[in-house]
């Protein structure tokens, strides 16, 4: 995307924030390909619930700040951004817990953190040079939700629109979509997933000229 001028001296960290299943996961794997970059999901770092009885697991509220474990994320995004390597934590949807395994993140020139509140937190927001809002109605969402939790997460058709209806977008209306004021760019989530990670790097280039030129 460009040449080696326009290189970041240190990396250059893209969010990418939304409701749950506008598409923050497509866009992240489009613009990880795209730029060769390391995509850093906020959904690993819930926190580990495995004390809990898996029916309390199940009826916890997922969609609130507070379900996730911040103060870990945000040290990794720091690392990150200051070239260092990270272990991320592996999270089981299936059962609620975080594994006892990691995963090893090397840094990189460009970094994608992908997730819910991804514009929420004011410190986070500062790291970041091009903030992404990916938005889609509530409608589309639950029709792609009932589709990835059923075929990747074992859950049911009526347990996905039950939670959808008591947590998921409430807590997205509460949230995740007064963020969108934060974002640089707008995305909808129904677009040619090339034409939205287009426009992504056409404002990363934007920003890198920017870099450049001071």
């Amino acid at each position: 995307m460009t040449d080696s001028k326009e290189r970041p001296a240190r990396p250059y960290l893209i969010g990418v924030a939304g409701p749950s299943c506008a598409g923050k996961t497509e866009l992240s794997r489009g613009l990880a390909t795209q730029l060769s970059a390391i995509v850093l999901p906020l959904d690993c770092y819930y926190f580990d619930l495995s004390d809990r009885p898996l029916e309390e697991r199940a009826r916890f509220n997922f969609d609130e700040p507070n379900a996730l474990d911040y103060g870990l994320f945000l040290k990794h995004v720091r690392a990150l951004s200051a070239g260092l390597a990270i272990e991320r934590p592996v999270y089981d949807f299936a059962t609620h817990s975080r594994t006892s395994k990691v995963e090893q993140v090397p840094p990189s020139q460009f970094i994608v953190v992908e997730g819910l509140f991804i514009l929420y937190w004011a410190d986070l927001r500062s790291l970041l040079r091009t903030k992404v809002f990916v938005d889609l109605p509530d409608g589309l969402c639950l029709q792609r939700r009932i589709m990835r939790d059923v075929n990747e997460r074992g859950r049911t058709p009526e347990s996905v629109r039950r939670q959808f209806a008591e947590t998921v977008q409430p807590m997205a209306a509460l949230h995740v979509r007064p963020t969108r004021a934060f974002a640089d760019l707008v995305i909808a989530g129904d677009n040619p997933i090339q034409k939205s990670v287009d426009t992504v790097i056409a404002h990363v280039e934007l920003g890198l000229r920017n870099l450049n030129s001071r």
